[in-house]
This record gives structure tokens, C-alpha cells and sequence, in this order.
């Protein structure tokens, strides 16, 4: 594809991309007795990010836009039977979470603590050394909403390469606080479904199945590799979630869909997982948290 060609698609394509239970009664004790308690020890799961996190939902979904506890952060504290603190903030971008203090409430994620000026690193570091020893999970999603402004840049393919070095100086600047505080704690770092496959069937993009194969590669090659580097470097797990929801599968092989017929087997996926073929929305459906809960707790041993 001639070099002018890949830089006019990848525009549209950044532009989007953008309680514990009581335990049982204490018997009284008798004069001189020393009766040890036998609650469980409760353990919590601290969530950060974006608006993966916070379960955002758009309003053509049949309910009022914003977060909402469909997010996959609620369904892997439930599974897991763990507390969930989501620090989680709409719209950030991999420098505001380390670097921007407080969420607007209305970007804040169901039963969020007020961050109280803190930034999100703050906030968790606080949070993990307040439950030390009795942290079971932290997850990190973060750096989709740094790619956007690229899509106003005339080079847009050399913005978004400065974007991702961006995204590795944050989170290279963000792993090690957090892993210090975390300890040994579980770290996951996640990434996200290629949703602009779903350019392969969408009348909004004049050029879909170009702009739909071009975003494999920068999905597989480019931003995941980067992504995945900087978590491990931390000993964290990566979760390739464009893996997990098909998003390398071939392209030639089809499947049968009800909606626009006979189509790519990871478009019909990403149609499944994402509002983006019916709304051209980039956030996932409640069977897409699903998928993204599931990843993680594979990815954790749960």
C-alpha cells in the first residue's frame, strides 16, 4: 500500500481509539479463655485506567451512558471473591494517571473512592500499602486515548510512534512505584480488542476492509509489543486482549453472520464484543467484559 494511502487510514483509525461477608458469631468466652477470631482475612483487587475499567457504556446501549458495574474489573472481583477498589478514571491517558490529579465525578467508576486530589498512581500506592499483605490483584489498562490527537497530525504514523514511545516512558515510570507497592501481588496490564476491524462492514468508513487490515498489524506489531515490554519488565502479566478476541485470526476465513452476512470471522467477533459495527463505538458490549474477565482470570490461575 503506497506510504500516503497507509498515513490516510491510520488517521480515522487513532482518531476513534481514542464487601466482605461477617463471619460467624464469636462464641462468648469464658473467664480466662482467649478465643481467636475466625473471620476471613479479607483481600482486595485494585483497578486503574480508563474507561475499559470503569465500565463505560454508551448511550445507544440501551441504558444511560456511563460507567457501570458490567465492567470487567466487576466481574473479576466477583469471581475471584475479592474487594474492588477501582481507581479507574474515563478518558485518561497513560501521563494523566500518573501525573493528573483527581477524576471528575462523572468519569469516575461505580463506588470509586473520591481521589481527593490524588492522581490514580497516588491512589493506588496508598491503597496497596494500606492493605498490605491482603492484595490479590491490581490491573493496569491504559493507552488507548493517547494515540487520539494523532488523527489531526498531517504525518499521522510518526505522531502515533511518538505517542507509543509516550505510553512506554509512562508506564515505565508508573510499573516500578506500583510494584513496589504492590510486592508480590498479581500485576495484569491488558490491552484491547481491535475494534476497527469492525471498519470491514461499517458504511462509516469508505475504505473499511483497507483500514480493517491495516489495524492488524498495528494492533499485533506496534502497540501490543510495546505494551507488553514495559509489563514485563515488572514482572507483570500481559494480556494480548486483541488476542483473546480474535483479532489476529485470518481474514479469509468467514463466518456466517446474522447481521451482515457471510464476513471475516474476527470482524463478526469484534461485532459481537463491541458497540463499534452498530455504533461505531470503541467500548465493549457486556459479552466483551466477559471476555476480558475471563482473560484475566486465566491469566491469574482463578
Amino acid at each position: 500500500m503506497p506510504g500516503t494511502r497507509r498515513f490516510a487510514l491510520v488517521g480515522p483509525l487513532l482518531l476513534l481509539l481514542g464487601a466482605c461477608t461477617a463471619g460467624p458469631a464469636e462464641t462468648p468466652a469464658t473467664p480466662m479463655s482467649t478465643t481467636a477470631s475466625t473471620n476471613p482475612v479479607e483481600r482486595v483487587y485494585v483497578s486503574l485506567g480508563d474507561s475499559y475499567a470503569t465500565g463505560y457504556r454508551p448511550a445507544d446501549a440501551g441504558a444511560p451512558a456511563g460507567a457501570s458495574r458490567e465492567g470487567f474489573a466487576y466481574l473479576v472481583a466477583g469471581q475471584s471473591d475479592l474487594r474492588l477498589i477501582n481507581l479507574a478514571c474515563s478518558g485518561a491517558t497513560s501521563a494523566q494517571l500518573r501525573g493528573e490529579p483527581g477524576c471528575a465525578p462523572g468519569n469516575r467508576a461505580p463506588d470509586a473512592p473520591d481521589p481527593a486530589g490524588r492522581t490514580q498512581l497516588d491512589a493506588a500506592v496508598q491503597a496497596l500499602r494500606e492493605h498490605q499483605g491482603r492484595v490479590g490483584l491490581v490491573t493496569v489498562v491504559i493507552g488507548g486515548n493517547d494515540l487520539a490527537p494523532c488523527a489531526r497530525e498531517s504525518d499521522a504514523l510518526t505522531c502515533a510512534s511518538r505517542a507509543v514511545a509516550d505510553v512506554r516512558a509512562n508506564l515505565a515510570a508508573t510499573l516500578p512505584v506500583l510494584r513496589a507497592a504492590a510486592g508480590e501481588a498479581p500485576i495484569v496490564g491488558l490491552t484491547y480488542p481491535d475494534v476497527f476491524l469492525g471498519a470491514w462492514v461499517s458504511p462509516a468508513f469508505p475504505d473499511g476492509r483497507d483500514l480493517a487490515r491495516l489495524s492488524v498489524t498495528l494492533f499485533r506489531d506496534f502497540f501490543n509489543t510495546a505494551l507488553k515490554a514495559e509489563y514485563e519488565k515488572v514482572g507483570a502479566d500481559f494480556v494480548d486482549v486483541t488476542a483473546t478476541t480474535g483479532g489476529y485470526g485470518p481474514l479469509t476465513e468467514t463466518t456466517q453472520d446474522p447481521t451482515y452476512g457471510p464476513i471475516p470471522t474476527p470482524v463478526a467477533k469484534v461485532c459481537a464484543l463491541t458497540y463499534f459495527c452498530r455504533h461505531t463505538d470503541v467500548h465493549p458490549t457486556p459479552d466483551g467484559h466477559r471476555a476480558i474477565a475471563s482473560a484475566v482470570l486465566t491469566a491469574t490461575g482463578r
